[in-house]
């Protein structure tokens, strides 16, 4: 990198310019990077075996879809698992379980900054009342790991980022996992 200048710098909006020099020598003037903090999703599987989806509204694209519990990370999160873990709480009510890393992914490599770590809780329970933020509209959908293959085909998922990781582990079932 040859230079670097901030655009926009807000909680939901950091945007730079780099001017960058290749590997080969070409130089590219103007690069712009969108810079975001981790994000997480969550994968929870409950003990007779039903995914906790959630449905909510999304004014990016002003339509509501399945998705998986998921969020940013924020400053207090003591890890990424940590962050998964009180996003998946925050908005569905569930918690506990095994817990392990399920896939890494990036939104977009060539203008992101940032990955996004989803994990795998297995056994995950309703502990409680869920607790959106006020800017959440959200419904928890707790759906048969069977119904997931015909709502990715049936278009009820628009996210990438949470269609890959419900694939891996239906893959990884087909093929004698669990």
């Amino acid at each position: 990198m040859l230079s670097r200048e901030y655009l926009a710098r807000k909680p939901w909006y950091t945007v730079r310019v780099d001017r960058v020099e290749l590997p080969s020598g070409t130089v590219i003037p103007e690069y712009w990077v969108s810079e975001y903090a981790p994000w997480v999703n969550v994968v929870a599987l409950t003990p007779d075996d039903r995914v906790v989806l959630i449905r909510q509204y999304r004014h990016g694209i002003g339509a509501v879809h399945y998705e998986l519990p998921a969020g940013t990370t924020d400053a207090e999160d003591a890890s990424l698992e940590e962050a998964a873990r009180r996003e998946l709480r925050e908005e569905t009510g569930y918690g506990g379980g095994r817990w392990s890393l399920l896939a890494t992914l990036s939104a977009n490599p060539a203008l992101q900054n940032n990955l996004t770590y989803t994990f795998l809780a297995e056994g995950a329970t309703a502990l409680g009342a869920a607790a959106p933020e006020a800017t959440e509209d959200i419904r928890v959908h707790p759906t048969p790991v069977g119904e997931i293959e015909a709502l990715i085909d049936g278009g009820g998922f628009l996210q990438a980022l949470h269609v890959a990781p419900l694939l891996k582990l239906l893959l990884r079932r087909r093929n004698g996992g669990r």
